[in-house]
């Protein structure tokens, strides 16, 4: 069973995350509310994987992203966020992240992309 954890300011999403990826058998095993506590969560759980929103208090997802690929290079990312114009898609690559979801979306595409990783 894979590893998740799941990065996003708003409660609700990371609840209906959660209940959608473990609904296809991922298992949660932390959320973060910003970037910082995304980070700190991924040196303590290790997850198989990320989810990352890029609009967040204190540091956003973009920045979380280069954390956490600068600590493990291996780390696979996926931004899942509102902020779909081309220079944030293109922005949340160069840093590392393996692929970008736009909200609102679909359960099919979001473990289809988790999938892919």
């Amino acid at each position: 069973m894979k590893r998740v954890l799941v990065a996003d300011d708003a409660a609700f999403m990371r609840t209906s995350l959660r209940i959608m990826l473990e609904r296809n058998g991922y298992e949660i095993v932390g959320e973060a509310e910003n970037g910082i506590v995304a980070f700190d969560k991924y040196k303590e759980v290790s997850p198989d994987i990320v989810t990352m929103d890029i609009t967040m208090p204190i540091c956003d997802g973009i920045e979380a992203v280069r954390k956490i690929k600068e600590y493990d290079k291996n780390a696979k990312i996926i931004i899942i966020s509102s902020m779909g114009q081309e220079s944030f898609v293109r922005e949340a690559v160069l840093a590392g992240a393996k692929g970008f979801i736009v909200k609102p979306f679909k359960e099919e595409n979001v473990i289809e992309a988790i999938k892919k990783l």
